[in-house]
C-alpha cells in the first residue's frame, strides 16, 4: 500500500470556501476515479504562516500501477480545476510514501 499525500497551503481569505469545495467536490471526484481505497484530510496545527492554513490530504492506494494510472489519466484535469478555482491563492506539493506497517491498540 502507498499514501499519495498532497500538502496545500491555502490563503485565509478563501480558506472556508476551499475546505467546503474540497470536502463536497474535489475529494469525492478523486475517490470516484476508483484508484484509491480511502482518503483523509488533516489540518496542520501550530505552523508559522499567519495568513494561511496548511492541510494534508492523503489518499491510500493499493499499488504503484494504480497511482501511476491516476497521475496519468485523472490528475491533470482534477488539478486544472483546482488551479482554475484557486489560482494564486495556494501552494501545493505532492509526495508518495510506502506504508511499511500499521499498529493498533495493544
Amino acid at each position: 500500500m502507498f499514501l499519495y499525500n498532497v500538502t496545500i497551503t491555502i490563503d485565509l481569505n478563501v480558506h472556508e470556501d476551499w475546505v467546503r469545495w474540497m470536502r463536497e467536490t474535489h475529494i469525492p471526484e478523486v475517490m470516484a476515479t476508483g484508484m484509491f481505497v480511502s482518503s483523509r484530510m488533516s489540518r496542520l496545527i501550530g505552523h508559522e504562516h499567519a495568513d494561511s492554513e496548511i492541510y494534508s490530504i492523503q489518499y491510500l492506494v493499493e499499488d504503484m500501477p494504480r497511482l501511476r494510472r491516476y497521475m496519468d489519466e485523472f490528475a491533470p484535469e482534477l488539478q486544472r480545476r483546482h488551479q482554475e478555482r484557486y489560482d494564486g491563492k495556494y501552494a501545493a506539493f505532492r509526495t508518495v510514501m510506502e506504508v511499511v506497517g500499521e499498529h493498533g491498540p495493544g
